[in-house]
């Protein structure tokens, strides 16, 4: 007969804020995924908006985070506040007066815009297109919640197959250039929208009916847990005072 570990006050009292903290997120996780998303994917629209009014070290600290996530080349990338919404590489090249080719990645990554040519956001046509397709997505399957059936593997392929074809035969052949055989292919910023929202909205489709079980699972096993603590608290403070203590 095993007897119970004894537990402190203070213990219990962690355990339970844990116990509260782990319920609060199951039971709120959805809305705690569409706030992330919507920061995540809201801060590089910001960068170009700080540029434009002058608040450059703010845009450069988001520029150079998302340099970790975005190649953030100039020429597929979106610009604010200028004659175009997105500018091809001839284009840039004229207006900047400069022959920089598509592979000095680094000239066309520090390149965040001047006020004729706008300011370009903190992440490319495709990622932008990805990040919000993945936050409306969310939204939407809120709607539905429990409605929402696996999406089938297959059907999920046919998703990413447009947006992997579209990135690899321009990865390869603009800048690259290491499979010359192939006809040079630089996409469009609408067919990077669309591939990029494609992609998207099939993974956050893919995970979210897995994510939304487990999520009323732990949710179940959270509440009992922190009843039982509770419960049991209750009993000994209970003692507590019939001991006269």
């Amino acid at each position: 007969m095993s007897a119970t570990t004894p537990v402190s006050p203070q213990m219990r009292r962690f355990i339970m804020v844990v116990d509260r903290l782990v319920l609060f997120i199951t039971q709120h996780w959805l809305l705690l995924a569409i706030v992330f998303f919507a920061l995540f994917a809201g801060l590089p629209f910001l960068a170009p908006v700080l540029m434009r009014y002058g608040l450059t070290a703010p845009a450069e600290l988001i520029y150079k985070v998302y340099s970790v996530t975005c190649h953030q080349l100039a020429y597929r990338t979106y610009f604010f506040f200028g004659v175009e919404p997105a500018y091809t590489l001839a284009e840039l090249q004229s207006a900047l007066k400069v022959t920089n080719p598509a592979d000095d990645a680094l000239f066309w990554r520090n390149f965040y815009g001047d006020p004729q040519l706008g300011y370009k956001m903190a992440w490319c046509e495709r990622d932008a297109a990805i990040y919000v397709a993945m936050l409306l997505t969310f939204a939407l399957l809120g709607l539905m919640r429990r409605r929402v059936k696996p999406l089938d593997w297959r059907v999920y392929l046919l998703f990413v197959v447009p947006m992997a074809l579209d990135g690899t035969w321009q990865l390869f052949t603009s800048p690259l250039y290491i499979l010359p055989f192939l006809p040079l292919h630089e996409s469009t910023p609408l067919l990077r929208a669309i591939t990029g929202a494609l992609f998207g909205f099939g993974s956050i489709w893919l995970v979210f009916p897995y994510v939304e079980q487990a999520m009323r699972e732990a949710q179940v096993e959270a509440r009992d847990q922190y009843q039982r603590a509770r419960a049991r608290e209750a009993t000994e403070r209970g003692a507590v005072i019939a001991s006269g203590k």
